[in-house]
């Protein structure tokens, strides 16, 4: 099948197909599905004939390559030999995590229960900066191999050139975004030729609140589709947000769980807005690169209107402003 019609395929993909696929790895579904919010991939939980649920991911064609996939479930299992609480691939019954039937490649995971966690309890940010240490320590015993770099070229650079040369952006803002993105990636290509890529090490990569989940036991992490190379701060700068105040607060408690396992990265605190600015660039342009997928319109109806790109450009100045701000630092730091 050619790259466009596995794509149709995915974008289109049944009840039916996703049990087929399933049954044909060897897993014993009872029929019942349910989809879950995900949009760059397809998640559904799928009930199986022993009464338990687990969760199949399918992945979008032509995103990862079958290797990538598979050195991130490299990553996950190591964690999970070190006791981490992540969730990694089950082997089928056909004893293959990455599975494939059809035009469709999926994983199968565990369903873990948990919920949404608090971030304005100091205990929990320390636990979490706790878990985070441990996976570095394992991450940065090296890099990946065949997925990609924390990049400014790809994650900033790129994104703005796709807005710039695609069919999204209103005539009427071509000059308004054309005037802030270019101080705005000079300062970013400044600061992030600050960091190191001979130190980078595996990141979770995408580590935000949506991807834990909170228990009696703690936190479970999911989801490491985004893994990548690249520095520490990656994988912290998400819990640092609103007043000030508060991401000082945060930015403690956090380093104070952290440094109980590995230095906390303070030189690379001057990195927080930078990746920040550098998401919003990126989110954006995965939103147009992603319009063509039915799914996307629906989730996203505000997305491709006149109000959100001047609300986009708003944000980049904002951005700016902020990374011309002085840097946070640890309490008590010189």
């Amino acid at each position: 099948m050619t790259p466009t019609a596995k794509k149709s395929a995915f974008s289109g993909l049944l009840p039916d197909e996703i049990i087929t696929c399933l049954e044909a790895c060897g897993w014993e579904c009872n029929g019942e599905i349910q989809a879950m919010a995900s949009y760059e991939n397809r998640v559904y939980q799928i009930g199986l004939n022993d009464g338990s649920n687990v969760v199949a991911k399918f992945y979008r064609p032509d995103r990862w390559t079958d290797e990538q996939i598979l050195e991130e479930f490299e990553f996950t299992d190591e964690l999970v030999a070190l006791d981490l609480p992540v969730l990694t691939p089950l082997p089928s019954p056909s004893g293959k995590t990455l599975c494939e039937h059809g035009n469709f490649r999926f994983s199968v995971y565990r369903k873990a229960s948990g919920h949404a966690p608090g971030l304005d309890d100091p205990a929990r940010l320390e636990q979490i900066g706790r878990l985070l240490a441990r996976i570095h320590n394992c991450g940065f015993t090296r890099c990946f191999e065949e997925r990609i770099d924390l990049t400014f070229d790809q994650h900033a650079l790129g994104s703005a050139r796709f807005i710039i040369t695609g069919p999204f952006l209103p005539d009427e803002l071509q000059e308004a975004y054309a005037a802030i993105a270019e101080p705005v990636l000079t300062m970013l290509d400044q600061r992030m030729q600050l960091t190191d890529p001979s130190r980078f090490g595996r990141l979770h990569g995408d580590m935000h609140v949506g991807n834990l989940l909170w228990n009696q036991a703690g936190p479970v992490l999911l989801d490491f589709d985004d893994a990548c190379n690249g520095p520490e701060i990656q994988d912290l700068w998400m819990f640092l947000s609103g007043e000030r105040t508060e991401m000082q607060t945060n930015l403690d408690a956090l380093a104070t769980g952290y440094e109980m396992f590995r230095p906390f990265p303070s030189s690379q605190l001057t990195l927080v807005e930078c990746l920040r600015t550098m998401r919003i660039m990126h989110h954006t342009a995965w939103l147009a690169r992603r319009w063509s997928d039915p799914a996307f319109p629906r989730a996203f109806p505000w997305f491709n209107t006149a109000r959100f790109w001047q609300d986009h450009i708003l944000s980049l100045k904002e951005q700016l402003a902020l990374m011309h701000e002085p840097v946070l630092a640890l309490s008590g730091a010189a």
